[in-house]
Formats: C-alpha cells, sequence, structure tokens
C-alpha cells in the first residue's frame, strides 16, 4: 500500500511541473506582469499566499523580460520523466528526513549501497566506494585530503608543520580545466607552489595529452630537491579538445613514485558501453575516477560521483569522503530514483546514442573541403572538434611561402587571427542555426579557435537526433562557400581601399567579414571636435545610404564593444562580388555626402549673410524715408489727412536675393518689367558614380556571370572607358534607369532652399511695394 504522503507528494510534483513548464501565456497576463513584477524585493504579506501563486511569481522569475525582448522565444528545457523523478527525489529527502533516527539509518544505507554497487558495475570499477557531491571540484578536493592523511601520518596532530617539512606536489595536465590548481590549493590551504602544471606532447602523439617522459623528469627533480609527490589529476577527456591521456603509462609512473592516480573526463562515460577502447578502458585501474551523470543521462540537479578505493575507512572519514549524518548520505537519493527509473538498458542506450551522432558527424566531415578535424580517434571519438581552414594549393603555396619568409611573424600571427575569428563567427551561426546539436566555440592552446560538438554533455538535455547532426552538416555546407569567398577577397577589397582616393583601410582582425573602411574627411582647418562630429556625421549617412542600396551584403558599425568608431564594417560576401565597384560606390556615396554637406553648409552661410545684408539695407532705406516724408506725415491722423491732401510719391525699392551669385539685387528692374527674373540656373552637381549596365534580375555589387570567367584588369578598364564615354554624351535615360538615390536627394534639398528663399524675399518685396504704392498715392494726391 503506497504512503498518502508520498502519493499526494508525487501528485503535487506533477501539477507544479505542469505550471512551470506552461509557456504558453495570455496577453493579458504578460501586460499585467510587465507592470506588477518588480526586480526588488518586496515586503512578506502577513496573510500568506496559495501555492499557486507562489508557482505563479516563480515562473514570472523564470520567464523575465530579457527573455521576451530577444527574438528567439525561451523555452524552458524539458526534462522528461527522468527528470521528474530526479526532482522527486529532492522532496523525498525533505520527507524522509523526518523519520526517527533507526528508520533513517536503514533506509539512507541501503539507497548508498544501491546506488554504489550500481554504478561501480555499470562503469567496471570493482570494489569502490563512493561520494557524492553537488560541486564536481569537491570530490577531487576529498580525495586530496585523503591522501594527505595517508601519506603524512602526523597530520592530524602536527597538521601544517607536517607539509612544511617536506613540501606535497599536486601535478595537473596543462589542459586541465581552467582554474582546477588554483581552487585545490585555495581549499586545501596550500601554496601555488604545490601545483606543478605538467605540459603536453609537442613532437610526438596528440597535442592535448599530457607528456609522459617530462613528467618523469619532473617527478625526480621533485623528489630530489625532498619534496613529496602526491597525486596526480588525469583526463579521460581533456575539456577542450576531448583527448584521453595515456593513463596505462601514468599508473605505471604513480606506482613507482607511490602517487595517487585521479581520473575525470568526459570519456568516462564510454566505459558503459560494450566496446570500450583500451585508452579509456585503463581508467579502471586508477584510484578514484569522478563521473557526471547529470549532462551524460540528462539528469537535473542530480549531483556528481567520485568513485575511489581505500582501505581505511577513518581515513575516508577524517577527509569528509564518508559521513556519520545520516541526513547527508540522502544526497544519492535523487540519482537512485533516476537510475531505477531509467535501467541499466536505457542508460547504456543514451550514452551509445551520443557516441553514435559523433561518429556520424565526424564521417561527414571527412568528405568536406576546408574543414580540419582535430580529433584523438579517428574512428571512435565521443568528442568532435573542427575547424575551418583554406590549405593552399602547390602554387598558392610556394608564393604563401615567400611571402611568408619575408615577413614571418606579422603573416602568421594575422593569419591565426583571422581564421580565428572566421571560426568564431562559425560556430556562432550553427549554434544560432541548429540550437539542438549543442555545438559550442572553444579555445585550444594550438589549434586556436575551434567548434566542438560533445554529444554526450549536451544530447541528452538537448534530444539531439540524427537529423540534428545531418542539418548541422547541411548547415556548414552552405558556410564553406561564404568563409571561403570572404577570405579570398579579404586581401582584394584592402588594396582596393588603399588606392583609391578619400577612403581609409582599418585594420581590424577581429571582425569577420570583408573588412573595415572609413570614409576620410577632408578638413578644411577645423578643429579636432568639429571635425570629428563631421566624420561621424559622413560615415553615419554613409552607412544608411549604402543599407538603402538593394544589395546581399551587410554594413554596420561593427561589434557593440571593441569596435573602431566612425566606419563602416562589411560582413561576409560570395564569390561573385565585384569588389571594385563595392570600393568605388563606397568612395562615390561619401563624396556625394561630403559634397552636400558642404554645400548645404555654405547655402546656409550665404542665406545667413544675405538675409543680415537685406536687414540693414531696409533699415537704411525706411530711414531714408523718414527723412523724404517728414516727420508730419508719421503721426497717426495728421500723417493721413497730410497724405490725402498732398500724397507723397516715392520708387519702390526692395531686394532680391541670388542664390546662384550669392548676392543682393534691386527689384527696379522687376517693377519696370512688371515680373521677376529668373536669374542665371546653376549647373548640375557633377556625380563621379558611374551607371553600370546591369542584367535583368542582378543585384548591385555583382558580377554578370557572363563575364565572370573571363573578368580581368584590361577588360575593366576598357568597360570604364566605354562608361565615361556614355557620360560624355547628351544625358538621356535608357529604359528601366532611374536617376541614383543621392542626385535626387540633393536636388530636392537645393529645390527646398531655393524656394524657401524665394519666398522670404517675394514677402519682403510685397510688403516694401505695398508701402511705395501708398506713398505714391500720397504724392499724386499734394500735385
Amino acid at each position: 500500500m503506497v504512503d498518502p504522503t508520498l502519493a499526494e507528494m508525487g501528485k503535487n510534483l506533477n501539477e507544479a511541473m505542469k505550471m512551470l513548464e506552461d509557456n504558453q501565456r495570455k496577453a493579458e497576463e504578460e501586460n499585467e506582469k510587465k507592470y506588477a513584477r518588480k526586480d526588488i524585493p518586496g515586503p512578506l504579506q502577513g496573510s500568506g499566499q496559495d501555492m499557486v501563486s507562489i508557482l505563479q511569481l516563480v515562473q514570472n522569475l523564470m520567464h523575465g523580460e530579457e527573455e521576451e525582448e530577444t527574438s528567439q522565444a525561451y523555452r524552458l528545457q524539458n526534462v522528461g520523466e527522468q527528470g521528474h523523478m530526479a526532482l522527486l527525489g529532492h522532496s523525498l529527502a525533505a520527507y524522509i528526513s523526518v523519520l526517527d533516527r533507526e528508520r533513517l539509518r536503514k533506509l539512507t544505507t541501503r539507497i548508498l549501497s544501491d546506488t554504489t554497487l550500481w554504478l561501480c558495475r555499470l562503469f567496471r570499477y570493482e570494489n569502490g566506494s563512493a561520494y557524492y557531491h553537488e560541486d564536481d571540484r569537491e570530490g577531487l578536493l576529498k580525495i586530496c585530503r585523503l591522501v594527505i592523511h595517508t601519506r603524512y601520518e602526523d597530520y592530524t596532530i602536527e597538521g601544517f608543520n607536517v607539509l612544511y617539512t617536506k613540501q606535497p606536489v599536486i601535478y595537473i595536465s596543462s589542459a586541465a580545466r581552467t582554474g582546477l590548481g588554483q581552487a585545490l590549493c585555495n581549499q586545501l590551504g596550500l601554496p601555488l607552489s604545490c601545483m606543478c602544471r605538467v605540459p603536453c606532447n609537442t613532437m610526438f602523439g596528440s597535442q592535448h595529452q599530457m607528456d609522459v617522459a617530462l613528467l618523469d623528469r619532473v617527478i625526480k627533480d621533485d623528489v630530489e630537491s625532498g619534496k613529496l609527490p602526491l597525486l596526480l589529476v588525469a583526463n579521460a577527456g581533456t575539456p577542450g579538445a576531448g583527448h584521453t591521456d595515456k593513463l596505462g603509462r601514468l599508473k605505471e609512473l604513480c606506482e613507482q613514485y607511490n602517487m595517487w592516480l585521479h581520473v575525470e573526463g568526459v570519456n568516462l562515460a564510454t566505459l558503459a558501453l560494450g566496446y570500450v577502447s583500451s585508452s579509456v578502458l585503463a581508467a579502471t585501474k586508477c584510484d578514484s575516477m569522478t563521473l557526471t551523470l547529470g549532462s551524460w543521462l540528462g539528469l537535473p540537479a542530480v549531483p556528481a560521483v567520485t568513485l575511489y578505493r581505500h582501505e581505511d575507512p577513518s581515513l575516508s572519514l577524517a577527509a569528509g569522503l564518508t559521513s556519520s549524518q545520516p541526513v547527508e548520505k540522502l544526497r544519492a537519493l535523487p540519482l537512485w530514483l533516476s537510475l531505477q527509473y531509467l535501467g541499466h538498458d536505457g542508460i547504456v542506450e543514451r550514452i551509445k546514442h551520443a557516441s553514435q551522432l559523433s561518429q556520424r558527424l565526424l564521417e561527414n566531415l571527412k568528405n568536406l573541403d576546408f574543414i580540419k578535424t582535430s580529433v584523438e580517434d579517428e574512428l571512435s571519438s565521443p568528442v568532435v572538434v573542427f575547424k575551418f581552414f583554406r590549405e593552399y594549393s602547390n602554387r598558392d603555396q610556394t608564393s604563401h611561402a615567400a611571402q611568408a619568409s619575408t615577413i614571418q611573424h606579422p603573416i602568421i600571427s594575422n593569419e591565426r587571427y583571422i581564421y580565428d575569428t572566421f571560426n568564431q563567427w562559425l560556430g556562432e551561426q550553427l549554434a544560432q542555426l541548429v540550437p539542438a546539436s549543442g555545438v559550442d566555440v572553444v579555445e585550444l592552446e594550438d589549434e586556436g579557435t575551434c567548434v566542438r560538438f560533445s554529444p554526450l554533455m549536451t544530447s541528452a538535455v538537448l534530444g539531439t537526433e540524427i537529423q540534428d547532426v545531418d542539418q548541422l552538416v547541411d548547415c556548414l555546407k552552405m558556410k564553406i562557400p561564404v568563409l571561403t569567398s570572404t577570405l579570398q577577397l579579404r586581401e582584394e577589397f584592402e588594396q582596393e581601399v588603399r588606392r583609391t582616393v578619400g577612403l581609409l583601410y582599418i585594420e581590424d582582425l577581429s571582425w569577420p567579414g570583408l573588412g573595415v573602411v572609413r570614409y576620410n574627411y577632408h578638413s578644411d582647418g577645423k578643429n579636432d571636435d568639429k571635425q570629428e562630429k563631421e566624420l561621424e556625421k559622413i560615415n553615419t549617412e554613409l552607412l544608411k545610404k549604402l543599407n538603402e542600396l538593394e544589395s546581399d551584403l551587410t554594413f554596420s558599425l561593427g561589434p557593440e564593444f571593441g569596435g573602431q568608431k566612425n566606419c563602416v564594417y562589411i560582413g561576409m560576401v560570395t564569390e561573385d562580388l565585384d569588389v571594385s565597384e563595392l570600393v568605388e560606390t563606397i568612395a562615390a556615396t561619401g563624396r556625394e555626402i561630403e559634397e552636400n554637406s558642404r554645400l548645404l553648409e555654405n547655402m546656409t552661410e550665404v542665406v545667413r549673410k544675405g538675409i543680415q545684408e537685406a536687414q540693414l539695407q531696409l533699415q537704411k532705406a525706411n530711414e531714408e524715408r523718414l527723412l523724404e516724408e517728414g516727420l508730419l506725415r508719421q503721426i497717426p491722423v495728421v500723417g493721413s489727412v497730410l497724405n490725402w491732401f498732398s500724397p507723397f510719391q516715392a520708387s519702390p525699392k526692395g531686394r532680391t536675393f541670388n542664390l546662384t551669385a550669392g548676392s543682393l539685387e534691386s527689384t527696379e528692374s522687376t517693377y519696370v518689367s512688371k515680373a521677376q527674373g529668373t536669374g542665371t540656373t546653376p549647373p548640375p552637381t557633377p556625380t563621379s558614380s558611374l551607371a553600370k549596365q546591369r542584367l535583368p534580375g542582378q543585384k548591385i555589387f555583382k558580377r554578370s556571370l557572363r563575364s565572370s570567367d573571363a573578368f580581368s584588369e584590361t577588360s575593366s578598364v576598357s568597360h570604364c572607358d566605354d562608361l565615361e564615354k556614355v557620360d560624355q554624351r547628351p544625358p538621356a535615360l535608357f529604359p528601366g534607369q532611374e536617376q541614383g538615390p543621392l542626385e535626387t536627394e540633393k536636388a530636392e534639398e537645393q529645390k527646398e532652399v531655393a524656394q524657401a528663399t524665394k519666398t522670404d524675399t517675394e514677402d519682403i518685396q510685397s510688403d516694401k511695394l505695398r508701402r511705395d504704392c501708398t506713398k505714391a498715392e500720397e504724392q499724386e494726391g499734394q500735385r
């Protein structure tokens, strides 16, 4: 008969998980949450809340505004039934802890012994004990304390004085996790001199494996200097590339110097399979190993396990590997429930499925050009690391070697940075296009930036399938031509920009794209602040104009952090890009923007000065009019009577502003001819861009397919000459040819300024004409 409390606990857990996994919320609830939920703590309500309200609050906190603002909808990872069992284990642990001491001891002993037995048999570790811990480094920490208690018999009594007389040394690989050695020294209270990083192979073998011969010499030197070799941390699957150290030889070396051998890594999961490589199988002979079952099996909130062999239980108790408190033994309860739910076959099937995914990807990568893999075993590798690398042909390799011999260090370093940038972009694109694959970007010491596929760590959680791997390969096939084309045209783009007047090439090796260019503003004795503002204005307008063009290229301001200011960043390109047309368009667009800016600036200054001069002349004319009319005519009543008896007649005097000449002119000719003169027509603003004839459907910056094969420098020059001849003819529009957006916008701006100035001038003239007509009538009356 099932305990009612346990049944109710399972029911409540299922209801809570359904509520938390329900990501379909109504718009009204989203709006209410947006204004009701705050990130700051609030007061505790006195009346209390029900479970539904509390779970709703948890759901709102889990689905924050940050995820709502992103383009991809955030979804809570579906943990599955086995995940529910692991979560139920935490609830059961709290419930079991209230049992009486005897029942609790029997129950925890059974749970601990069952889980330890299952894991030791599953991973081929005979006669082992287990320590369950939340932090995956805590197991190694307790093992170090066990070894210290074992090798220093008086450590419990004398403490650090024993370590001072004979300094212990812990050896770790240079390919180990970052910060592992420092974390161990901090927790153990040892100086960093007690930690020795062993380099990897440089000549023979994998460059991610520990150099055994060098390790042997280092241990001998430490023994001769009076130090005590204590422990060696080896890898069965390095954190970066997933390579396995030579565990067999390392075990022999540890036995020779009476050292403890601890192994960790993702490849330990393959010990559960029927076929295991000899390098990983040697891990079953080590003194201890750490297993991270949560990521391997997709189990949330389950502890990591450190299996070890030691004969003295008192030292294990002193090191903290075992505990006399039954409550601490309940850490294994979530894992105990999950292992029973999956069963032996289910566990093996999950690990086998992850291995098949990596093998499927590795087979497909062998058939791809420009992809270089870095795997330990070509036949079976749980972790696949690959990168984009363009190998040179025999002719290109000879020229490249000659160039590299001339300037060796900059060429090599620049190539490394460029490939790192491109592979960083490739990894981010693949992770975005195929999120179920779980690929990520990793930095390796020798290979540089690479893309890593580790299904043992991600497939169980993300639910990766074979079709996801195939989709990953398809996306990779689409990105390789883009990478090769961009890398090939990058140098041509730099040369074109450096040859073009007005453009400045900015070398930014961290930008994954064609390159970075800046329009160099020609300052006329302006100060630095004003020149910087003008430069920013022109390049910002240049970026806007380029994005308005109908092209397949992406233009941006560059990365959010670390990018150059006032520059145009050009993204990835394809092989049919016409680099010369692109550079010419950028330069022409920049010049037109600069000309428009200067034209508007000069016109504004001329109009301002013309208005000031007109005001002065009109003021002078008003003073002269007062002298001619006399003081009596300015009195309101007397002036009207006097003007009626003796009208005052004066010649109309007005002013017009000529935008072309930038000067004020008299309106006498206007009143004589009864029509306003149009003045001289300003010449059209010259444009430097060449209108390129395109095929129907061909986009800008694209070479035509018919001429791309026979494209040469001579043909391009003759083509430009033909276009120049066409430009010298009378202007005529071909069918389907339209005026460029820059010329149209500049003509509209000139038209608006001229129209506004003309309107202001006409207003001044009309007022002046009205006053002159009144004077003429008064003078006629006086006569």
